[in-house]
Parts: C-alpha cells; sequence; structure tokens
C-alpha cells in the first residue's frame, strides 16, 4: 500500500505521543469533518504508539458496533499495518487480533460495540494499556467511562475520535470543554486536512449537506439544531407534476389511531420520485376515529388503478400491517424507523433533487413549514408535531432512496477517493 504524504495535522495525529512539544498529554481528542482523514492516522498511531511503549499487553478499540467497527476502523487498519510489514493475526470469532512488528511489541487489540447502556459489561473487569474510542460521540457515557477506568497501567493513554453532535453532548461539555483540565491534546479536522480528496470530492460533501447537518458533518462544528427541521425546502424548486407518465409506484405510511394517520402515492419519474396524492386523516379534527379496515379501503383508492405493488409502513402499526396483509394486494415493507438517519437521508434526496411534491398534497406542505427541531431537548430530536406526512416521507426515503441515493453516492465516493490514493500514492 502507498500512500500519499500525510497532512500536517494527520501526522500529529500520528505521532503526537512520540513529539517532544505533546507526548506529555494522556489523551488526544480528533474531531470534526467526514471524510478529513482522520480515523486511519489515529488508529495507525494508536497501533505504533502500543507497539513502541508496551510488548505483550491488552489494548481495546471499541465502535459503535462490532459491524461498523470492523467495516470503518479494523479492516483498513489490518491492511495498512500489514502493508507496512506488521504481522495481524485475527481471530474474527474472538473479537481481537494479535499485532506485533518483527516479533517485537506483540500486543492484543479487543474489539467492543458500546452501543447501549449494557455494553459496559462487556469491557468491565479488563486491564488494558490504552483505549481507542472511534465514534465516541455515539456511546452511551457509561461505556465509555468504563473502557476509560480500565486504562491503569503506568503509560496508559485514551485515545478519541469522533464526528460533532450538539454542543450539550456530555462528551463535548466533559472532555473537549474541558480538555486542559483532562490533559488532552485537541485536534479539529477539516476536509482540507485530508489531501486524498479531490476538490470535486470536497464540493461534492458541501452540496449534499445542508443546515445543522452542513455545519457539523463539513464545517465540523458542535452546533445546535434549531428551526425548521428541512431548511432546504423550497417550492420553486420541489413542488410540481412530473413531466411524463411514471414508471414504478409506492406508497408510504405513517399509521395513527388518534394521531393523525398520513399515506403518501409517490410516482417515478426518470431519476425523480413524485409525491403524487395523499391521504390525510385526523381523528381528533374530525372527532371520529377509523378502523383499520377504513384506512385500508382509503389506501386502496389512493392506489386506484395504478400497478402499486409495495407499501412502506412504520413497524409499530402491527394492526394495519396484519390488515394489509390479509388482504394480500400489496406487499408489506416494515420501514427503517431511526430518525435522524432518516432526517439526514431524507434532507440529502431534497438537497440531490430527488423528491418533488405535487402541489395537490397540501398537508405535507404544510407540515414543511412547521416541522422544527426541539431546541429544548437533551438531544438531537424534532418535535413530535406536524410529522406525520413527515414521518411517511421519510420512511419512503430509507426504504428507496437512503440505498439506492445516498448511500450509493458515499459509496461512489469511497471508491474514488481510494483509486485517487492510489494512483497518486
Amino acid at each position: 500500500m502507498r500512500f500519499k504524504p500525510f497532512s500536517r495535522k494527520q501526522r500529529l495525529a500520528l505521532e503526537w505521543w512520540a513529539l517532544p512539544e505533546t507526548s506529555s498529554y494522556d489523551a488526544v481528542i480528533c474531531d470534526g469533518a467526514v471524510r478529513s482523514g482522520k480515523t486511519l492516522c489515529m488508529s495507525l498511531g494508536f497501533v505504533l504508539w502500543a507497539a513502541a511503549s508496551f510488548d505483550g499487553t491488552s489494548f481495546a478499540v471499541c465502535g459503535k458496533t462490532i459491524t461498523s467497527l470492523r467495516r470503518n476502523v479494523i479492516t483498513p487498519l489490518l491492511q495498512t499495518l500489514r502493508s507496512l510489514g506488521f504481522s495481524c493475526e485475527e481471530k474474527t470469532s474472538r473479537n481481537y487480533a494479535d499485532i506485533s512488528l518483527d516479533g517485537v511489541g506483540c500486543n492484543r487489540f479487543y474489539f467492543f460495540g458500546g452501543k447501549d447502556e449494557g455494553s459496559a459489561a462487556l469491557i468491565q473487569g479488563m486491564t488494558l494499556g490504552g483505549v481507542l474510542l472511534d465514534e465516541v460521540a455515539l456511546m452511551p457515557r457509561s461505556f465509555v467511562e468504563q473502557a476509560i477506568a480500565r486504562c491503569s497501567l503506568p503509560g496508559s493513554r485514551l485515545w478519541f475520535n469522533c464526528n460533532p453532535e450538539h454542543p450539550g453532548h456530555w462528551f463535548y461539555r466533559e472532555w473537549i470543554c474541558r480538555r486542559q483540565e483532562k490533559n488532552a491534546l485537541y485536534l479539529h479536522f477539516t476536509m482540507k486536512d485530508n489531501p486524498s480528496l479531490t476538490e470535486n470530492i470536497r464540493r461534492r460533501y458541501e452540496r449534499l449537506y445542508s443546515g445543522a447537518f452542513y455545519e457539523r458533518f463539513v464545517l465540523g462544528k458542535w452546533t445546535q439544531t434549531g428551526g425548521l427541521v428541512y431548511p432546504m425546502f423550497k417550492k420553486s424548486l420541489h413542488v410540481g407534476e412530473p413531466p411524463s407518465a411514471c414508471s414504478e409506484y409506492r406508497i408510504s405510511c405513517d399509521y395513527g389511531t388518534v394521531n393523525p394517520s398520513s399515506f403518501g402515492l409517490w410516482g417515478r419519474c426518470g431519476e425523480v420520485w413524485y409525491r403524487l396524492r395523499e391521504y390525510y386523516y385526523d381523528a381528533r379534527r374530525e372527532g371520529l376515529s377509523r378502523t383499520d379496515e377504513e384506512h385500508y379501503r382509503e389506501l386502496c383508492a389512493l392506489a386506484g388503478d395504478l400497478p402499486v405493488k409495495t407499501v412502506i409502513i412504520d413497524p409499530s402499526a402491527a394492526s394495519m400491517i396484519a390488515c394489509i396483509e390479509r388482504h394480500g394486494r400489496f406487499r408489506v415493507i416494515r420501514a427503517d424507523n431511526r430518525v435522524l438517519v432518516g432526517i439526514q437521508r431524507t434532507g440529502e434526496a431534497l438537497s440531490a433533487g430527488k423528491i418533488r411534491i405535487s402541489p395537490a398534497c397540501t398537508d405535507i406542505l404544510r407540515e414543511f413549514t412547521l416541522y422544527c427541531w426541539d431546541e429544548g431537548a437533551c438531544s438531537d430530536a424534532p418535535k413530535k408535531e406536524h410529522d406525520h406526512a413527515m414521518d411517511d416521507m421519510r420512511y419512503f426515503v430509507m426504504a428507496e432512496l437512503a440505498q439506492n441515493g445516498a448511500d450509493c453516492f458515499f459509496a461512489a465516493s469511497t471508491r474514488r477517493v481510494s483509486a485517487v490514493k492510489r494512483k497518486e500514492g
């Protein structure tokens, strides 16, 4: 493997523990923009430091989940180490790897996922020479603090890596704001700190995000969400009818008994999905609840004679799902209900011009102007109001566009960046 020369900040993340001006720190914190090159440099520096400082010692490498950790950190790290002459013996079933260089500094690196409060028990009781916590802002505090507590050997150090969240986040308050007290070196990255990214790639990422996600993922700021959830939505850009007949159709559903039910009919015209018609029923406003069968009749009316084969619906709507499946006309897809990921992907689809709304869909157009972030919440969350058409749209995007659109963009970008690295060396 051949590398393009590292940027100054990447070299600092790699070598800080060996430099006279920074070697006295007990920890390093790298945060900032996505695709800024901090993860590989930091993980490589972690292993190099361990090899130079310890022999026969245990370390921990932690991510949100084992799957994401392997994909984002372990696989590229081991490939890089092997290309540099390291011996890496990975025990996949036992989640660890033994790493050494010419038989020197043979250390064991255990892999952990810190996805919830119960994860702290996985690492409890260990004695470690150091820990690397990748995407630490996505982990529960109990897990992070348990991992830190395991690092009791003389000379042990802590390595933190993350993209920014909101400024009320516990890690921002406890570690970044108090970094001097914690004796932690703080390195803030932007995309310009990654020389492997071309200018065109950087511009693509800048166009991809908007609002709070732009400030976090492109500018690398710990910023508060506020105002409209979809500030990029403009009637002049996103409202209109398809120019020709649609080639395929879907219906997305946010089902409610007391709360409103919102169903949207989507049609694909070229590379754009249009919300053609909608059904929106508010039982409180109407003063009368509808049964599952009554909602199903409206679902069929929304589909009409169009060849709608798939209905995407909130997985918690068990009775409505059972009703749809019992009739057998539509295939049911249980929606991916991750709120923040869904909002991000929907914002990306809007920014990329992949979604347009018919003027006849008045309820979703109304909700676009009212759907706001909850600035009083202790974590990022939209207000639970004016969100029913917003939710059914999010279900649709996660089922039809998240993989076929944004995920493909990210995968293609990753492949292009890797190709640039190989070509430019």
